[in-house]
């Protein structure tokens, strides 16, 4: 595994707020107590300050029975056909390489192709259900190159296939709600008008894996003309078919109903950059022109501003978990941007990535299981 450790040794501000899982020490946890009382004590502690006190709480942290904190997954790349899975431990403040996922090796992912040289393709990946899943991307040939998606388990630190997709494809609209992963329209081998208007899930809960199955699918082929992401939000699944500032189409599915709806005026007229939700229960948008960090208001149909920074400014992807907003900018060679916004007021840093890397994409997940000592 490749290690790279962050530049500064301080404690990374990133420290997300836990979620709320023993290698037996050989001292006791807490002197006096026995230790499954005192783990239960010990949980309410932040994470930073049981890694800092001792060893045996250092241990703790990161067993199996203990709370999992959240962390940083980010694909990085050192090269227009190279894509890097790495996670971003906010306690230690060390960038972890993933373990090898079951692809070959010959399987490789554009981000730049010799003739767009300008432009990001797109590698489409998302959080679902505490995994992260690797969607959709591109091969030399401009094909679809996941026939199956990619799987990773923080967890059990290990990767897996997920079903096959009826219709492998790029260029589409993809998101979770709810433990499931959808994917919507999108362009496979060649364009096809059943495929752009298809809309399919994959149900992560059955002990069997599952596979996937049509919804509702779209009125037209409108959603296949860029690769967005598909947002999960108090029921509904909520998308537009472009990126950015450009004026949009928008779309909000509702579970309960099997049904499409037309996005709401207000939602639609904010969606001006990456939108993403916390637990699926606040929505946020970061305007990628001015910089401006806004959250939806459904009683008022309104996006709300939290705060604005010109390190914001040119947003080309977000995450979001445990009270912090975790912003692709771009730049040189991009950077993650992390907003505290439980804070009063939010607060706004940096988080530096391992040297010569190119951000792509972020994501909020658990914790990966305990590292080797």
């Amino acid at each position: 595994m490749v290690t790279a450790a962050a530049p500064t040794p301080k404690r990374s501000k990133l420290a997300l707020h836990p979620q709320h899982h023993h290698n037996r020490p050989s001292p006791p946890l807490l002197p006096g107590l026995p230790d499954d009382v005192a783990q239960l004590c010990l949980s309410h502690l932040p994470p930073s300050l049981l890694f800092s006190v001792c060893r045996s709480w250092r241990r703790l942290l990161y067993s199996p029975s203990f709370p999992p904190f959240f962390s940083l997954y980010a694909l990085l790349s050192s090269s227009p056909d190279s894509i890097d899975f790495f996670n971003f431990d906010p306690i230690s403040s060390k960038w972890t390489s993933l373990p090898p996922h079951p692809n070959p090796p010959s399987l490789q992912l554009l981000i730049h192709h010799p003739s767009f040289l300008s432009r990001h393709l797109p590698v489409q990946s998302l959080a679902v259900s505490g995994h992260l899943l690797l969607l959709a991307a591109t091969t030399h040939n401009l094909l679809p190159a996941l026939p199956r998606p990619l799987l990773f388990s923080p967890l059990s630190n290990s990767w897996r296939l997920a079903p096959p997709l009826p219709t492998p494809r790029r260029w589409c609209a993809a998101g979770s709600l709810r433990g499931s992963v959808y994917v919507a329209s999108g362009i496979g081998s060649f364009f096809s008008t059943d495929v752009a208007r298809s809309v399919e899930r994959w149900d992560l809960k059955p002990m069997d894996g599952g596979a996937w199955e049509k919804v509702s699918g779209l009125k037209d082929g409108r959603f296949s003309r860029d690769a967005t992401d598909a947002v999960g939000w108090r029921g509904k699944l909520c998308m537009v078919n472009v990126k950015g500032d450009a004026r949009k189409e928008g779309l909000v599915y509702d579970l309960e109903r099997d049904e499409w709806e037309e996005m709401s005026e207000g939602m639609i007229g904010g969606w001006r950059g990456p939108v993403a939700t916390m637990e699926e229960e606040e929505m946020y948008v970061v305007d990628e022109v001015t910089g401006s960090l806004r959250r939806y208001d459904p009683e008022r149909d309104f996006w709300e501003e939290v705060t604005e920074s010109n390190r914001l400014k040119g947003a080309v992807q977000m995450a979001a978990g445990g009270g912090r907003v975790c912003v692709v900018c771009s730049g040189s060679r991009r950077e993650i941007v992390v907003v505290d916004v439980v804070a009063s007021p939010p607060r706004l840093w940096v988080e530096a990535t391992p040297p010569g890397m190119e951000v792509v994409a972020v994501h909020v997940l658990p914790r990966m299981s305990a590292p080797k000592s």
